[in-house]
């Protein structure tokens, strides 16, 4: 402890770096750099979203009020634009990401050109970013964005999610956010029944969901994708593989 005629050494840890470092392809799908990854697919990033997370997670057949969405991996928020597109009400939905390196506004606004279909719910959306806000409000959701490793926030994260949206980088350019110990994680954030939805079918990723305590499922991959992976916690799952609504 100083004495009070010493002057505290200042904390010298460094800030961690959260520059998400982008090259662009056809002008408007970033790619990172630091994973040397697209944002979103090159064949169609919003059908894509539909088939993997919606579809993957019986969504939208399973909103209700209160209904709780996680994600991994915010990126553009072309996954919470779909969300919003297709839920118009009744009912208030709740949606969380974990994301460690937040793309600018500025950026964000040149990926979402490449759809044109979101718009009318981009616009709301890139107002309050922005503005440097990380709760998201609109009519009928509310977006938290929570800022930091995953590896870190989501065990420190209270809340618990009905579907799992599972969009990091490549396990193969990012395993970070693909490790045992954070697909642990999810399944203890995951309500019994909940379900997840990914892009990949890496076979460590499945192996680690299962062990988790997820009855997973390989599924029909987007374009030219072969599989993708889905997967229920726990008892509630009907033959479908999906929880009742």
């Amino acid at each position: 402890m100083a004495s009070p005629d010493q002057t505290p050494m200042p904390d010298l840890t460094p800030m961690p770096d959260l520059t998400p470092m982008l090259d662009w392809r056809d002008e408007t799908i970033p790619v990172s750099r630091r994973f040397d990854d697209p944002y979103f697919s090159l064949g169609g990033g919003l059908d894509e979203t539909r088939h993997v997370f919606l579809a993957g997670n019986g969504l939208p057949g399973r909103f209700r009020d209160g209904f709780r969405i996680a994600e991994l991996g915010f990126g553009t928020g072309l996954n919470l634009l779909a969300v919003l597109l297709a839920h118009q009400g009744p009912g208030h939905l709740h949606f969380t990401s974990f994301e460690a390196f937040p793309l600018p506004a500025p950026d964000i606004a040149r990926a979402l050109q490449a759809f044109p279909e979101v718009a009318g719910v981009a616009d709301p959306f890139l107002r309050q970013w922005e503005a440097g806000a990380t709760v998201l409000k609109f009519p009928h959701l509310t977006a938290t964005i929570l800022l930091g490793d995953a590896r870190k926030t989501l065990p420190a994260w209270d809340g618990q999610a009905d579907a799992w949206f599972l969009d990091g980088f490549s396990p193969a350019k990012n395993p970070e956010l693909w490790s045992d110990a954070l697909m642990s994680e999810v399944a203890r954030h995951t309500a019994p029944g909940g379900t997840f939805a990914t892009y990949t079918a890496a076979g460590h990723v499945r192996r680690a969901l299962a062990e988790a305590g997820f009855t997973v499922t390989r599924q029909p991959g987007f374009g030219r994708k072969r599989h993708m992976t889905t997967g229920v916690l726990g008892l509630g799952a009907t033959a479908s593989g999906m929880p009742p609504a």
